[in-house]
């Protein structure tokens, strides 16, 4: 894959490198917990963890403003936390009780926030893509500058629907941010594997749309990158693709063993590359903080996520009667 493009690791405040500090804590804190749930078997069918690419969707979200949409896959509980949906009721839903953003009957991949304009995670691979060009629609038919962040994954890019909605998205000038989050294996196979494309960004090219790499594992430059995408957006320039190089600690789900690659380069990830890690840097260099006041941080987080998982116990599984309620919008 081509170089990715990192941002400038100066002229950052300290309450900015603060709250991704906290947003991206939150998620993996959340992330561990839930994972731990599923060992408990509070959590049934599947469970896609987070880990590791949490400064994708805080950068992201950091370009983002009021009434503009985002839409993923399943492996989504990042991308909720990120948009300010409640982790109570996040997790309440992960283990199927009334509490949950679906009253429990939907689970990680049929949750949704009208509120936070969360459309959901979505099982079928690539399937959200199209959506996310329909939202942007939408938005572009009512003539507001709303933008719409529809993000799938590398395994995801060789989809059909993927370039049919490319084709759509730039004949009609929608307000689509494309954000492929490129973790490497889709389910466990090696991009390297799957395509000769040298990178997944530029197939947007023959259909006449912009787009770039990205550092996916830097906060900073994901932003950065964001802000740029979402100015063209809103500017009445159509969609735009970021390919966000990022990478994933836990297997493709809670049952995948990750056979497909070595500790060692897992190892290497987390302790050349680290999200958190690097924040965590900057806001120490930078005087913005000591061990003592990161770790109050994390106690915080800790004790947030820890209220989610109880909330989540205590909550009710759904009535019987919940069978028959939001069969129809």
């Amino acid at each position: 894959m081509a170089a990715p493009k990192t941002a400038a690791k100066s002229n950052n405040s300290k309450e900015e490198l603060l709250g991704f500090y906290r947003q991206m804590l939150l998620i993996r804190r959340f992330e561990e917990k839930a994972g731990q749930l599923y060992g408990m078997g509070l959590i049934g069918g599947f469970c896609h963890l987070y880990i590791g690419q949490e400064a994708v969707v805080v950068g992201i979200e950091a370009a983002a403003k009021e009434g503009d949409k985002r839409l993923t896959s399943y492996r989504d509980h990042g991308h909720m936390l990120a948009c300010g949906m409640d982790p109570k009721g996040v997790m309440a839903e992960l283990t199927g009780r009334s509490g949950g953003y679906s009253r429990g009957k939907g689970g990680s991949m049929h949750m949704f926030s009208k509120e936070k304009h969360f459309y959901g995670g979505h099982g079928i691979v690539g399937a959200q893509v199209p959506l996310g060009a329909g939202l942007a629609f939408a938005d572009k038919y009512l003539g507001n500058d709303n933008v719409t962040f529809t993000y799938f994954g590398d395994g995801a890019a060789n989809q059909g629907q993927v370039y049919e909605t490319y084709n759509m998205a730039e004949l009609w000038n929608l307000p689509v941010v494309f954000v492929i989050e490129n973790n490497h294996y889709a389910m466990g196979t090696s991009v390297k594997r799957s395509t000769h494309s040298k990178t997944l960004w530029e197939r947007g090219a023959a259909y006449g749309i912009k787009g770039e790499a990205v550092d996916g594992m830097d906060v900073l430059a994901v932003k950065a990158a964001a802000e740029k995408a979402v100015a063209a957006c809103r500017a009445g320039q159509g969609p735009y693709i970021l390919e966000m190089m990022t990478y994933r600690y836990r297997g493709h789900s809670m049952s995948d063993p990750a056979k497909y690659r070595t500790r060692e380069e897992v190892e290497k990830i987390k302790s050349e590359k680290d999200a958190i890690e690097h924040v965590r840097d900057l806001l120490l260099q930078g005087g913005h903080a000591n061990d003592d006041d990161l770790k109050a941080i994390d106690k915080d987080i800790k004790a947030i996520v820890n209220d989610a998982a109880e909330f989540a116990k205590d909550s009710p599984e759904p009535d019987l009667a919940e069978l028959w309620t939001d069969i129809y919008a």
